[in-house]
């Protein structure tokens, strides 16, 4: 489930980065050197190679192993030449709704900061 106090305790799966073919090997230095963690290219399942987007674009899934300001870490992945956007959805919402596996719906609205 993704409902958690804090980023990465359930979903292990790491923040997915949408990057430009030509720039996933640089972003992922870039990413380990400054944030640390581990990069991995996200591999298709069904097809041999990685993950396409519909823009063209591959994603790269960040395991990061700490907490971090997370507004800082998405405007400085924002930063690195070849990224497209993160997974990363900063204020974005003022509700947000869970879809529980009895039926009901659990809702979390935003703290003040």
């Amino acid at each position: 489930r993704k409902k958690s106090d804090s980023l990465g305790e359930h979903w292990k799966k790491g923040v997915p980065i949408e990057v430009i073919p030509m720039a996933y090997v640089p972003v992922t230095r870039a990413l380990t050197k400054k944030f640390g963690g581990v990069v991995e290219l996200r591999m298709a399942v069904n097809k041999a190679g990685p993950v396409v987007t519909d823009n063209g674009n591959f994603i790269l899934d960040w395991k990061f192993d700490k907490v971090h300001e997370w507004h800082e870490v998405n405007s400085a992945i924002k930063m690195i030449p070849g990224v497209v956007e993160t997974g990363l959805f900063i204020d974005m919402a003022q509700v947000v709704y869970f879809g529980m596996e009895d039926g009901s719906v659990s809702l979390r609205e935003k703290q003040p900061r």
